[in-house]
């Protein structure tokens, strides 16, 4: 029997969702947890693949905000929940249900498809490109160097404590300001903020953060981070706490160096875990001592597929002035062709060409390239990236790189 691919109703959600949990290799949610999910999801844009009526593949897209060079903050077709059951490997599910959603975002009118991989071979052959990356660092505090008696920031600036109300209450706003700073952002809704302070919970019981801001001279919020502990003590009656940092964001330097110095002073602590962070975080250099921050684990993150390159190519920002011209690869056939991209600091226009490209290229290293942090001389060098005259791969890094890398803070 043939197996059916297509969107679930609102009776199979929970089926759906038995074969996202077995998927993940994770205890099945609660039923309440269950219908939670379904009603902040939409059904229209949840895929499954059904043999003889039991769902053995999932997948889900939705709308989400992502933030590109120069602060444009346009809706994307952000893809979660795919599995699919070890019994049903191989048989093109993923295919098939890649192919419907892209198909329906392009229908849409939506230039640009995300995802977080969490496997890199996958998601290639589907013309995503990874676009940003991850750095976790585990710092060995009494190493660092870092004054132990430090009492908070010396530039009239000041850390206050506060409550998970006090999160759903200024967090929003903070965050606002700071997602359209960075390259790799994405929004946060009402329901993330009352899922990151326990006000509402769904899968393993609630675990208690602690939550701090860092306020300017001025008593702006300029930083927020949460953070838990694991309130280890040593045999001999010693703490040996780490501290794991959840989330740390920042608009100025001075309150990024602010909240890393505080988690580093806490009492107890002596490891800090940093969480996902850009590769470029200031973390190990505002250390005296940088190796005190080890690195466990440096990997792709956000993945970005371009559906309409016009659209996409024109909706950011770039730096210096410059013109390619770009023949794109898409097997898929989403947004294939040749295109010719004339950039300034004024801003951008693309179109189709039948001039002579430049670079030739597969959409998912376009994808790569897109939010600045690849390289394109590098891609070049790899093979992946055919340069089709002199230079042109030097002045697409001129164009499309950006000082400071990507970074995406949310996983989804």
């Amino acid at each position: 029997m043939s197996l059916e691919v297509r969107t679930v109703t609102a009776s199979e959600f929970s089926d759906w969702h038995r074969a996202l949990d077995t998927g993940f290799l994770r205890q099945l949610a609660p039923a309440e947890a269950v219908e939670a999910k379904r009603a902040h999801t939409e059904l229209h844009r949840v895929y499954g693949a059904f043999d003889e009526g039991r769902c053995v593949a999932t997948f889900r897209s939705f709308d989400q905000e992502l933030t590109l060079v120069g602060g444009a903050t346009p809706t994307v077709n952000a893809i979660s929940n795919v599995t699919v059951s070890a019994t049903h490997r191989r048989r093109g599910l993923l295919s098939r249900m890649m192919a419907a959603d892209l198909a329906a975002a392009k229908e849409r009118g939506d230039a640009l498809s995300t995802l977080v991989a969490a496997e890199h071979p996958i998601y290639g052959r589907y013309g995503f490109g990874p676009a940003t990356w991850l750095t976790d660092w585990s710092v060995d505090v009494p190493r660092s160097g870092l004054d132990p008696r430090w009492a908070g920031p010396d530039d009239g600036g000041r850390i206050d404590l506060i409550d998970p109300a006090g999160v759903r209450k200024l967090g929003p706003d903070f965050h606002d300001r700071f997602r359209v700073t960075q390259p790799g952002a994405t929004d946060r809704d009402a329901r993330w903020w009352r899922l990151e302070t326990g006000q509402e919970t769904v899968g393993p019981p609630w675990a208690e953060r602690f939550f701090a801001v860092y306020r300017s001279a001025a008593g702006e919020i300029e930083g927020l981070v949460t953070y838990s502990s694991d309130g280890g003590w040593a045999e001999d009656k010693t703490p040996r706490n780490t501290l794991s940092v959840r989330h740390l964001l920042a608009l100025t330097p001075a309150a990024q160096r602010a909240l890393w110095h505080f988690v580093c002073s806490i009492d107890w602590v002596t490891t800090v875990r940093t969480g996902y962070r850009a590769p470029d975080d200031l973390l190990p250099d505002l250390l005296p001592d940088p190796r005190a921050a080890r690195v466990v684990a440096h990997a792709d993150f956000l993945w970005v597929r371009v559906l309409d390159a016009v659209r996409a190519l024109e909706a950011r920002t770039y730096a210096v002035p410059g013109t390619l011209v770009l023949e794109i690869h898409d097997r898929a056939g989403l947004t294939p062709g040749r295109f010719r991209l004339d950039v300034s600091p004024a801003g951008a226009s693309c179109a189709p060409t039948t001039e002579s490209a430049d670079l030739a290229l597969d959409v998912r290293e376009l994808g790569a390239l897109y939010l600045g942090d690849a390289s394109a001389v590098r891609l070049a060098a790899l093979g992946v990236l055919s340069e089709e005259k002199p230079g042109a791969a030097a002045l697409a890094d001129a164009v499309f790189r950006t000082p400071r890398r990507p970074w995406s803070p949310d996983i989804f």
